[in-house]
């Protein structure tokens, strides 16, 4: 019978030792060494060195069938979107995200939902029943068909799995769970790789979906091991401020979808409620055009957005000028500075930049070049844009206006919320633009500045 033997591995080289030390004697690093569980097969009895087991079943790729994947919907269409069209039965889910921005609250509202159709199990490692049922009562949820446990032992939570036999199960969250062939405290590195690498094997073997809640360090990052997100499907990331009324639900890896994926949900009394047109949410700006304030299409997924960027540059006091951004690449950020003065004559290097892209989206694309320098530009002159403007390319070291993906997804959806006025690459220039949309194509950056006070 399979014997759990228990070894230490250090994490810079993977060398293993019997036991503890505070330092790896093969590569010298201090503190690498973590508790691993190796499983010691019984010699083979034919007298023979080596491994016995069957062989594998081998298939050229033409033989393997690529039927698409069956999904079911999590009654959720922007968690649905986010997933890549719906939840896999077998897959693993990791959501991670600061606490208090709603990872138990959506995962409470799409189990009790799912749970009307098919058996759901909701393991909680972090709250008692009773706190659970409590949050579920406060955001008018349905509770009759979702079971609730509280467990933290993992092979006590698959041994019940096993014979309840879920669709959908949720661990919340996997730094609490421990497995008893290891020494070492819940939330340590071993147990979370541990314990998540078994429930990966049951997700696969039964077919069960499963969600699993991860902490996050004060960087933003998941806790634990690294290989953690190597194993599951999926990563989700919650961003957003915890005070604030959106959640933005962004997909870092999907094995089913596509990456970077937004969602995007309202935080409501009742609970997290989808925003179907997120664009009209990000675009509540001021009565009046105000200096500093531009309109961009940003590209999320396979949807375009509206966003609004906000720029605010004042004479500098110190040495060094700031520039901070929220939203966008710092150092993009010093880098554009430097062309505006190179090819457009425009200098702040006396000036202090601040940045803002409104509603705390993320923008990681270089489609916003074009918008920053316009933002930047009317908050030096202290001249307001029009309101009903729209600008968006990537801007390079020479001064060209370079296009970018989907620029006719992106002016559809300008058009669709009343605007008259787009500066775009000309790259990107539709041969028909979109009714009531004028389209001013550059191909330089002398051009954009001085189409934007026309």
């Amino acid at each position: 019978m399979a014997k759990a033997k228990r070894m230490y591995g250090c994490t810079e080289c993977g060398s293993t030792f019997p036991k503890w030390a505070g330092q790896c004697g093969d590569c010298g690093a201090w503190n690498t060494l973590v508790e691993t569980v190796i499983d010691s097969i019984a010699p083979s009895t034919s007298g023979r060195a080596g491994w016995a087991g069957d062989a594998a079943n081998l298939k050229t790729l033409a033989e393997v069938s690529v039927e698409e994947v069956p999904r079911f919907s999590t009654a959720s269409g922007e968690l649905d979107r986010v997933l890549g069209g719906g939840l896999v039965d077998g897959s693993v889910v990791l959501i991670g995200g600061d606490p208090g921005i709603g990872k138990s609250t959506i995962l409470l509202q799409t189990l009790c939902n799912i749970a009307q159709r098919y058996p759901a199990l909701y393991v909680t490692g972090e709250e008692s029943q009773q706190q659970v049922a409590m949050r579920a009562r406060r955001l008018d949820l349905p509770q009759d068909k979702l079971k609730v446990m509280t467990e933290t032992c993992i092979e006590s939570i698959i041994a019940t799995a096993r014979q309840e036999k879920p669709k959908v199960m949720v661990i919340d969250s996997i730094q609490t769970i421990f497995t008893e062939q290891l020494q070492s405290a819940p939330g340590g590195v071993a147990q979370v790789r541990e314990s998540a690498a078994l429930l990966v094997r049951f997700a696969k073997q039964s077919g069960t979906a499963i969600f699993l809640v991860g902490h996050v360090t004060k960087e933003g990052a998941l806790a634990g091991p690294r290989v953690l997100e190597h194993m599951v499907d999926t990563v989700l990331y919650f961003e957003g401020e915890s005070d604030g009324r959106l959640r933005l639900l962004r997909a870092v890896k999907n094995r089913f979808g596509a990456v970077n994926e937004l969602g995007v949900f309202g935080m409501t009394d009742k609970g997290l409620k989808e925003v179907t047109n997120p664009s009209a949410i990000f675009l509540t700006r001021a009565q009046e055009a105000v200096p500093g304030s531009v309109v961009m299409a940003t590209w999320e997924g396979t949807r375009p957005m509206l966003v609004e960027v906000q720029a605010l540059v004042d004479t500098s006091h110190l040495a060094n000028p700031r520039r901070v951004t929220l939203g966008l690449d710092q150092n993009r950020l010093a880098m554009l500075l430097a062309v505006l003065h190179r090819h457009g004559s425009i200098p702040t290097y006396d000036q202090d930049v601040f940045i803002n892209v409104v509603g705390g989206v993320k923008v990681l694309e270089t489609a916003a070049d074009l918008a920053l320098m316009a933002a930047v530009i009317s908050s030096l002159r202290n001249r307001p844009l029009d309101t009903d403007l729209l600008v968006f390319g990537e801007v390079g070291l020479s001064g060209e206006i370079r296009p970018v993906p989907s620029g006719q997804e992106r002016l559809k959806e300008a058009a669709k919320h009343g605007f008259k006025r787009a500066i775009v690459p000309k790259g990107n220039a539709p041969k028909e633009a979109p009714a009531g949309l004028r389209i001013i194509a550059v191909t330089r950056l002398e051009q954009a500045l001085d189409a934007l006070f026309e």
